[in-house]
């Protein structure tokens, strides 16, 4: 085997993060509230021996959100749920600085932590939709830089609250009535810009020293909090080239700040459409595109650019000129769509299809789908992938079908290096950063 290994993520979605994809007849209709439906999701994933486990989130919807955003499960409570129904594959959900308390935060994910025995992590977001403002009381929406200056201190915060307690303090000895050390609990007493917490956490360190850290933004603002401060990034690109190109960049920006780029890990989400031939793989992507309306894929687009109402555009012209709008909310998809738009001389039909149902470079027999896999893995493009769900049944055939191959290749595990997140990743325990004294490697 290679020493430098492949790492999977199974993003879990319900009814699909397509907007028709519960119309499908082998889609359950309720899937985005069944837990029945994620346990064996996740038994399915660890099965195939899959770093983790990934549930997104958003925090607005209306009328015209996907099927799956208008009904679905908390992240942080159905991680707990599949903490009971799993042993070793990572749990990893997301949570907004935009619109939560660090104090609160530290603790849900460090309980995670402890109920999965090491296994939880936390995609740091910033709430992109305009309408979240609406549904916690705090006026306007931030703009896109101020959102991330806070994200990088709600994520300090965190860290600090994590720090609480080091990993000895709880003496608990009957005998003598001590239950902890006072010289090992910290306060931390913070008074910033955006947030005051004084500490400490009144939950310990788990075996994984805390939970793994990953983030979503791929802007300029974004690549600097990854760079800085997380352990993953969770992207998405179309080529190969933009991919490397993504990759190379928060590399060397971890590196000006003094980490190690191969502590960084970054995942590119990929929608893999597996069949065992090229014809049944496109039979499938079609069964889905069919699904879709032009109204509906209206619809979808307008989501990334603050609900905008492309309904008002004539379909078959080109995309229509929008300037700076979108720029606050999912900015680098809106740039993307934007530029791609421009540089194809796409219409503003071509754009909104393209945009409901996404079609994968991931898509072939399995032989081809492994070999894109390790094209990007040791081109330097991916350190690990983001499994979607795209067509019914896609796990279960990526399980089944491509990971046998990349375990053959000698690039994918066989079996579980440890039972810890940080451990299966690669990734060293932090610190308590009230103690000098060197980092190891995830607990086993």
């Amino acid at each position: 085997m290679s020493k430098r290994q492949l790492k999977l993520g199974a993003n879990l979605n319900g009814v699909g993060n397509s907007i028709s994809f519960w119309r499908h007849p082998d889609v359950p209709t309720d899937a985005s509230v069944d837990l029945a439906f994620y346990k064996a999701q996740a038994k399915k994933a660890e099965q195939g021996k899959f770093d983790l486990l990934f549930i997104a989130d958003g925090l607005f919807i209306n009328e015209k959100s996907n099927p799956h955003f208008l009904n679905r499960f908390e992240p942080l409570t159905l991680l707990s749920a599949l903490s009971e129904a799993t042993s070793h594959i990572g749990l990893v959900a997301t949570l907004s600085t935009s619109y939560s308390e660090p104090f609160t935060v530290a603790r849900q994910f460090a309980s995670i932590d402890h109920l999965s025995g090491g296994r939880a992590g936390w995609n740091v977001v910033t709430s992109p939709l305009e309408g979240s403002a609406l549904n916690f009381g705090k006026g306007e929406h931030p703009h896109h830089s101020l959102r991330y200056e806070i994200a990088e201190e709600h994520l300090e915060v965190v860290k600090g609250l994590w720090d609480s307690w080091e990993d000895d303090a709880f003496v608990r000895d009957k005998s003598s009535g001590v239950f902890f050390d006072p010289a090992k609990l910290h306060t931390l007493h913070h008074k910033g810009k955006h947030f005051a917490v004084q500490g400490p956490l009144n939950v310990a360190r788990s075996k994984q020293g805390y939970p793994v850290v990953f983030q979503a933004g791929s802007s300029d603002s974004g690549k600097e909090l990854a760079a800085k401060s997380a352990d993953a990034v969770y992207t998405g690109h179309e080529t190969f080239e933009q991919a490397r190109e993504f990759y190379q960049d928060v590399k060397a920006r971890a590196a000006a700040y003094g980490r190690n780029p191969d502590e960084i890990l970054i995942f590119p989400g990929i929608g893999p459409i597996v069949g065992k031939t090229e014809e049944e793989a496109e039979r499938k992507y079609q069964e889905i595109a069919e699904l879709v309306t032009i109204e509906q894929a209206l619809n979808y687009l307008g989501r990334y650019f603050e609900h905008y109402d492309f309904s008002q555009h004539a379909l078959d012209e080109p995309f229509p000129e929008l300037g700076d709008f979108g720029s606050n909310s999912f900015r680098s998809t809106t740039d993307r769509i934007k530029r791609e738009a421009k540089e194809e001389g796409l219409t503003l039909r071509q754009v909104a299809l393209r945009a409901s149902t996404p079609r994968s470079n991931f898509i072939g027999t399995p032989e081809k789908v492994a070999d894109l896999i390790q094209q990007w893995f040791e081109g330097g493009a991916a350190d690990g992938f983001n499994v979607r769900t795209v067509v019914p049944n896609g796990l279960a055939d990526f399980v089944d079908l491509v990971v046998p191959i990349l375990q053959a290749r000698g690039i994918f595990r066989k079996e579980y290096e440890s039972d810890t997140l940080r451990g299966n990743l690669g990734l060293k325990v932090p610190a308590n950063r009230y103690l000098r004294q060197p980092e190891a490697v995830g607990g086993e």
